[in-house]
């Protein structure tokens, strides 16, 4: 809780910084204090069979504060508010900053970009990803007044965008295929228009394909994912069990689980053939994270989805193609890294930190876990993409298993994950990841699989 008054306050000094902490101190800070007895009052009250007041879904982080105080039984917004006026202004904020990255790194605006898009991501964000991927496109939703909701959709003059058209290929979850219908048919509705403008292929390279696809016969589709009432990418159980040769081999299980194409009636038609006709030719993958609570080493889902999907492109294209995550965390000012870049910030800042790791310590049983998830995604990426490097997978062993002192907790704490990370580790090894730095850094390996047995 913030002091009483805010510092500053009344003394006319710094009035925009008064107003954020009064802000805090007056509407946020007592919302956040009452979400634990509300959690718990809410939980009984569900026990028990008695009523438990709705409230809406949202991050509190991304300006929604109606979301507090948690407890409630809460419900996902109206899917056809989204893209919100907010989430639109940020992601043509995001698209510009995205070209504008490509443009200084490869020296020409990107052509296609295949863009990663999960359902969760777009209720916390009122549909971040679908206004990036409209922005890309120059195609401006239109809202009903009073109501908010999407009514329709006005083309971009170039002289606005100030830079050329972006085919988007938009490969979608499982459940965003079940909770954004309307937004599917939103986004093949702007890629139909923006492909039947008359603009050079140049500015336009959405029109030069509809054009190519037209005289050759072909279907014209963008929207991709898995099969109706199918989920993921099929890469889990190939790298949960270890069970791949080479990046082809998880390319392909990638490509078998998401040709399946998505536009205005049509729900899952197989079209693999269209999707690899157009992921090899994209320039560039795009994730984007909404917060900063979480990180790409956190979870499998990053690498499977923005991973698996690299891989397919380099698979088809026959070179790598850049990967950039998309952080819209700070609204104000969206950030485009590199997939290299973000993971060297993550393992720097969060997953070889000491702090971090303490932290880790007073969790027990579950902080052993979080450090093998990390470890293990970290592989992920190493699996699918280019952008880890040997001296990553050495930091977190010496962080991990060097170090006695952390060594001791996990053994103490979880020894199924002391086993599990000599196991990892040393699969590292085996595939070319790492390089251990220490001659000995093998056998000690082995020593602590062969004793955990």
């Amino acid at each position: 809780t913030l002091p009483s008054p805010v510092p500053g306050e009344g003394s006319g000094s710094l009035p925009a910084t008064t107003a954020v902490l009064r802000e805090i101190r007056d509407v946020i800070a007592p919302r956040v204090d009452m979400s634990g007895a509300a959690e718990i009052d809410g939980l009984l009250a569900a026990l028990d069979g008695r009523f438990v007041p709705p409230g809406p879904s949202g991050a509190p982080t991304r300006a929604r504060l109606d979301a507090l105080p948690t407890g409630r039984n809460f419900f996902a917004l109206d899917p056809r508010s989204a893209p919100t006026e907010a989430a639109w202004r940020l992601g043509r904020a995001a698209a510009d900053v995205l070209c504008r990255r490509h443009f200084q790194d490869h020296g020409e605006w990107p052509r296609r970009l295949a863009i990663s898009a999960w359902g969760t991501a777009n209720m916390r964000t009122g549909g971040d990803d679908i206004a990036q991927a409209l922005a890309l496109l120059g195609v401006a939703p239109q809202w009903e007044a009073g109501s908010s909701r999407v009514v329709g959709l006005e083309i971009m003059p170039l002289s606005d965008l100030k830079r050329p058209r972006v085919d988007v290929l938009f490969r979608i979850s499982g459940f965003f295929r079940d909770a954004f219908p309307f937004q599917i048919d939103l986004i093949d509705e702007a890629m139909r228009l923006v492909g039947e403008l008359d603009e050079d292929d140049g500015s336009n390279p959405i029109a030069a394909r509809f054009r190519e696809e037209g005289a050759a016969g072909r279907e014209t589709h963008a929207i991709f994912g898995a099969r109706p009432g199918a989920y993921g990418t099929g890469l889990a159980p190939l790298l949960n069990e270890s069970a791949w040769e080479r990046r082809e081999d998880l390319a392909e299980a990638y490509l078998a689980a998401s040709g399946f194409a998505y536009a205005q009636g049509i729900e899952g038609a197989p079209a693999r053939d269209t999707l690899e006709a157009l992921a090899s030719e994209v320039d560039g993958v795009v994730q984007s994270q909404d917060a900063r609570e979480f990180d790409l080493l956190d979870s499998d889902d990053f690498h499977e989805f923005a991973g698996g999907l690299s891989a397919a492109v380099e698979r088809l294209k026959g070179a790598a193609p850049a990967v950039y995550h998309v952080d819209t965390s700070r609204t104000e000012t969206p950030l485009a890294r590199t997939l290299a870049e973000e993971i060297a910030l993550v393992v720097r800042a969060r997953a070889a930190n000491p702090k971090w790791i303490a932290a880790m310590r007073s969790h027990g049983h579950k902080g052993a876990a979080e450090m093998l998830a990390t470890v293990r995604n970290l592989m992920g990426f190493a699996a699918t993409t280019d952008a880890t490097g040997s001296h990553q997978f050495e930091a977190l062993y010496e962080a991990y298993l060097a170090d006695p002192d952390t060594r001791c907790f996990i053994a103490e704490a979880n020894p199924a994950a002391l086993r599990e990370l000599a196991a990892a580790f040393l699969e590292s090894e085996r595939r070319g990841f790492w390089r251990p730095r220490r001659n000995s850094a093998h056998d000690e390996l082995a020593g602590l699989l062969e004793a955990a047995q």
